[in-house]
């Protein structure tokens, strides 16, 4: 089956908010869970990665972007399998946390991609070559995955110095050299598969943020 023959298999709109909303309650449980037994890190992950799920929903009300509810699934299927490891699933299963990886990945990459994508179709006098999209997504993404692996570097600073427990941690060397090798994953996949679906995602942002297209001069 072609790419655009799956994602027109999809699950239905209704469907998809059913995931969402499913997802949703289970964070709501962890953060309870956490404030009932005294887990600062099941509360911190919990609470911030519902807080992720209503930004599709936010960003369609200020900036009037009619986004696919699909794009909720992926956003919140991202926090929610990161809230999950945080809570158990990282110490128990080892490939845990590279799905958790190559997943917000992808979502950095779609991000990338889509901002790149609407300004490349904003005005007739952009053009952004598909070789330079390909190349911009993994730069994107390695970048953050960089920045990302010393913010947690800098939280087990944190951690030893004060004792206190961080939501976030390394495991060495080849930890970090493994989440950055699932980010590149995340990115490869959006990168050759962005073009399918999430070109019609960068259409509506163009039109939210910067209304009609220019004409060919």
């Amino acid at each position: 089956m072609s790419v655009r023959g799956v994602l027109r298999a999809r699950p239905s709109i209704r469907t998809q908010r059913r995931l969402t909303r499913v997802m949703q309650v289970l964070l709501v449980a962890i953060v309870a869970y956490g404030a009932a037994f005294g887990q600062p890190k099941a509360i911190t992950n919990g609470g911030l990665g519902l807080f992720v799920t209503f930004v599709p929903a936010l960003v369609e009300r200020n900036y009037d972007i009619p986004l696919d509810p699909w794009l909720g699934v992926w956003i919140t299927s991202a926090v929610f399998f990161h809230t999950l490891g945080s809570a158990w699933f990282y110490a128990q299963i080892g490939w845990w946390d590279h799905v958790t990886h190559a997943l917000s990945a992808s979502l950095i990459a779609g991000a990338g991609y889509t901002t790149l994508r609407a300004i490349d179709i904003h005005s007739d006098r952009i053009q952004i070559p598909a070789r330079f999209a390909f190349v911009f997504i993994f730069v994107v993404v390695l970048a953050f995955g960089v920045v990302w692996e010393l913010f947690e570097f800098a939280l087990d600073i944190v951690a030893d110095e004060t004792g206190i427990s961080m939501p976030l941690a390394q495991f060495g060397l080849d930890d970090t050299v493994l989440d950055l090798m699932y980010n590149s994953v995340g990115a490869l996949v959006v990168a050759t598969f962005g073009q399918a679906y999430l070109s019609g995602v960068a259409e509506r942002v163009r039109e939210g943020l910067f209304g009609p297209s220019e004409e060919r001069p």
